[in-house]
């Protein structure tokens, strides 16, 4: 399949833009499309695909796929109609980078989890956080014990909260989304950037 077969009704242009904006952006201009419409985002983020997919699970806008042309991704999404859209929602139980702090320091059971992708993760890390990308999160779920807390961190703290919502519809009783994300993280990291 190539782009010339998929006729967008607006195309978006996040090139060099990293999590949230892509979805940002998205948001904005899904407003200013009628039911039905395509909007192609053109994206350069490796997790703007498992963002995107996520985002419109989330809302109710259907996700068609994703052409990749070099480094550029190409997204296309079709906005539903009025009564198939889903009023979107945060996940209601955020943690703090001080109440984060609080439980690494005292040594508490909890998995901290990092949805980033992997060369996000490789150049800064919170110590002992296990990196699942988000667009393997759940062909991955064996690997998480559900009953555990589990703690969920990002870049900023969209692509943990969309994490977070797919974690407590498996199951997962007590997750929590790390608000701000790494981005804002002032404790301990290790990783190529933390050298």
């Amino acid at each position: 399949m190539s782009s010339t077969n998929i006729q967008a009704d607006q195309i978006l242009d996040c090139k060099g833009l990293a999590c949230p904006m892509p979805i940002v952006k998205t948001k904005k201009a899904m407003n200013e499309l009628n039911a039905g419409q395509v909007i192609e985002i053109q994206a350069t983020d490796k997790g703007s695909l498992a963002d995107l997919q996520s985002w419109a699970q989330n809302t109710g806008h259907q996700y068609l796929g994703t052409l990749q042309s070099g480094d550029v991704m190409q997204h296309y999404l079709r906005k539903s109609n009025p009564d198939e859209v889903k009023e979107e929602q945060s996940f209601p139980w955020p943690i703090s980078h001080e109440e984060l702090q609080t439980k690494l320091s005292a040594n508490e059971k909890i998995m901290l989890l990092d949805v980033r992708e992997p060369a996000e993760f490789a150049f800064k890390r919170i110590p002992g956080s296990k990196s699942i990308p988000l667009g393997e999160l759940e062909s991955r779920l064996g690997e998480l014990n559900l009953d555990e807390e589990i703690v969920v961190i990002c870049r900023t703290g969209v692509r943990s909260d969309l994490a977070c919502q797919q974690l407590a519809a498996k199951g997962a009783q007590n997750v929590k989304n790390v608000l701000l994300g790494i981005s804002a993280w002032t404790g301990a990291t290790e990783g190529s950037e933390s050298l």
